[in-house]
Parts: structure tokens; sequence; C-alpha cells
């Protein structure tokens, strides 16, 4: 059963430029982790429940490919999808979209999710299930 898919739409700004006039690279994972943030901190999973609970998510790895160059004010879409998730490891998918839909961006990242007092990864919860998408 695929899960679901958030959407989170934005507008390149200024500081997102490199001195070439387009997105800087580093820039696009400030990019799709505040569209990670967005996913899942409404869905009850934000900063103040992962300080409470002391889990949280961690990046294992990020592959990326850059497709079309993003420019100034341009109106994107972050689309982000849990692919997978088998023990304690979930593979998200994050893409970018430009304004007439064509696919700018993919990345897949291997995730987790860490005990922050044991430093280790544990079994996701029910509760970081339902943030990431993932249906019960």
């Amino acid at each position: 059963m695929p899960h679901e898919i958030f959407r989170y739409p934005m507008t390149i700004k200024e500081f997102h430029l490199d001195t070439f006039g387009h997105v800087n690279n580093a820039t696009y994972l400030q990019i799709l982790e505040q569209a990670r943030w967005e996913l899942i901190t409404p869905r009850g999973f934000g900063l103040k429940a992962i300080q409470e609970t002391r889990l949280g998510p961690v990046v294992l790895e990020f592959t990326v490919k850059f497709l079309k160059e993003l420019k100034l004010r341009q109106d994107i879409t972050i689309e982000s999808q849990m692919l997978s998730y088998e023990k304690k490891i979930g593979i998200l998918r994050q893409d970018i979209f430009n304004a007439d839909n064509e696919l700018c961006f993919e990345s897949r990242m291997t995730l987790g999710l860490m005990d922050m007092n044991a430093r280790k990864l544990v079994m996701p919860t029910p509760e970081w299930l339902h943030a990431v998408g993932i249906a019960a």
C-alpha cells in the first residue's frame, strides 16, 4: 500500500541563491529539512515532542539527483513520502517540482528513530509512523 504523500509549497528567495544565480547545492538539504519539519510537526512529532520523549529522527544516508536548476522567485513544491519502513530503517522520498510540475530534484533518505539517551536506533513508535504518514 502506498504511504501518504505530503506536499509543501514554497518560493525560492534571494538567500537560497549562490553566485551562479540558482539554488546552492547545500541549500537543497535545508529546504528538504524545512519540508520534513512541516510534515512531522502538525502530526504530533515536533521539537517539543522530541525533547519530551527523547526520541527523534536521524539521517543515516542521503542520495540526491539535480535535474533542473531552481532560480529566484520560482514557486516549487516538495513532495515527501515514506517508501518503506523495515524494522528500524525507513526510506523517505523527497522530490522537488517546479510550477509546471516538472521534476527538478530527487532525493532518497535512509533514516531511523533514535533514542537520544541510549544513542541508538529503536523500533519506530506508532506516533512516529503516524507522523511520517504510515497508517498503523
